[in-house]
């Protein structure tokens, strides 16, 4: 293989398995946000319980999380130098902004609530955990800030061989940009919804927690149905930047008279070459839209059954809800493909093509660098799943920090409980 294809496959490892990461981290934190602020009016104990045992999921996925993103990091300075030195000065700036927020303000709210239980008060608690999630939305809108520029490149300037950032106001209002970023939004919170939902009838299958798992599914199933929705919607409303793509409208209309007008019309723009995405890519795009349609129709019945209590009358329901947890990180893949290939040959677009973009380092240097972050990402993955399946499986009765001695009425956990090992 060339050192292009193997560079172009250890992007799409990379950045697709740290997405996965991403989207499940925004989706428990807001929901784990909405739970707290029902405990810090209600004062209710189960409410607290909820959020200490769906906190701890999310505390667990966001730490792996960091790891597989400063790999990700490592492997886009390694393979990709000619886009770092035409563009970097560019895009470079919302990723630094992404940094900050990411890394310094959201790690640094998230230590204060999970080390701030019995040491501020319930309001000021509550209070983090929100900052928390709008710093982690803040920190995926400057990701798609950056990767909106690469769709839709706006506000830079090329002098010699450099490009410059001259209208940092541009890449803000980039159009790309409030298509996609609801997009993400809405996914996040669909898979952590339907993980929320997965965990819940995990044990309502087995007869375990009833009183406690009822309620969250009751809670999960809605905010599902209505991120599906959302998901849809945002998603038909990006047909309408495909103009700033011409080659991906093409493709997703798979009409052979488009295909060959524009694949004539950008050679004779930028020259001989091939302007048009794989023809595969238009099964991401049916993929991603017609999960979103499954998760949106099961969500909304599902919904109108269980509040009656008929969907437990049944064992398949519950199987079914619980399977299907798994198809929101299916079509979040899908999506990414559909986003990303489809600006192809480009990397930035109309600007740079990906085979200038490499840094020309060798396809043996780029294959056993792959080979190390494959061996680091199967790591990484296979500890987040035994640790969330460990932490889901025992339910509530047990979580890895102390109970809040306040008001709440639970007592204290002993510190004598064996803790989560591999």
């Amino acid at each position: 293989m060339s050192e292009l294809t193997v560079a172009r496959w250890e992007f799409a490892a990379t950045t697709s398995f740290h997405f996965l990461f991403v989207l499940l981290t925004l989706g428990l934190v807001t929901l784990v946000a909405i739970l707290q602020t029902r405990y810090a009016f209600t004062k209710n104990p189960e409410h607290l319980r909820q959020v200490r045992f769906w906190g701890q999921l999310y505390v667990v996925n966001y730490l792996v999380g960091i790891a597989s993103g400063v790999l990700m990091e490592f492997q886009l300075g390694l393979n990709w130098a000619g886009l770092n030195k035409l563009v970097g000065g560019v895009f470079g700036a919302p990723l630094t902004m992404e940094t900050l927020v990411a890394f310094f303000i959201e790690s640094t709210l998230l230590g204060i609530w999970i080390f701030g239980w019995d040491r501020i008060g319930r309001v000021a608690h509550t209070v983090v955990i929100w900052l928390v999630c709008v710093t982690a939305y803040l920190s995926a809108f400057w990701v798609l800030v950056a990767n909106s520029f690469l769709h839709h490149p706006v506000g830079y300037a090329i002098q010699g061989d450099v490009g410059i950032l001259t209208d940092f106001g541009a890449l803000l209002t980039n159009p790309n940009l409030w298509l996609a970023f609801p997009h993400v939004a809405s996914a996040g919170i669909m898979v952590g919804a339907w993980f929320m939902i997965g965990v819940s009838t995990w044990h309502l299958r087995r007869g375990r927690d009833r009183e406690f798992f009822l309620p969250t599914l009751r809670f999960a199933l809605p905010i599902a149905t209505l991120a599906a929705g959302a998901q849809i919607y945002t998603g038909v409303r990006q047909f309408h930047v495909f103009t700033l793509i011409p080659a991906k409208a093409a493709m997703w209309h798979e009409s052979p008279v488009e295909m060959a007008k524009v694949q004539a019309d950008l050679s004779a723009q930028y020259g001989p070459g091939n302007y048009l995405p794989p023809d595969w890519i238009h099964w991401a795009g049916d993929t991603m839209l017609y999960i979103g349609i499954v998760l949106a129709a099961v969500g909304l019945v599902a919904s109108l059954f269980l509040f009656r209590d008929r969907l437990l009358r049944w064992s398949w329901p519950l199987r079914l809800l619980t399977y299907l947890m798994f198809l929101p990180f299916l079509a979040a893949i899908a999506g990414w493909v559909w986003r990303e290939v489809g600006r192809q040959p480009w990397v930035v677009y109309g600007v740079l093509k990906t085979d200038q973009a490499i840094s020309g380092v060798g396809a043996t240097t780029v294959g056993v660098s792959f080979a190390i972050f494959a061996v680091l990402f199967a790591f990484l993955g296979g500890l987040d799943w035994i640790l969330l399946t460990r932490l889901a499986k025992r339910g509530p009765g047990w979580t890895f920090w102390s109970v809040p001695s306040d008001d709440s009425g639970i007592e204290p956990v002993r510190d004598d409980l064996e803790m989560v090992t591999l």
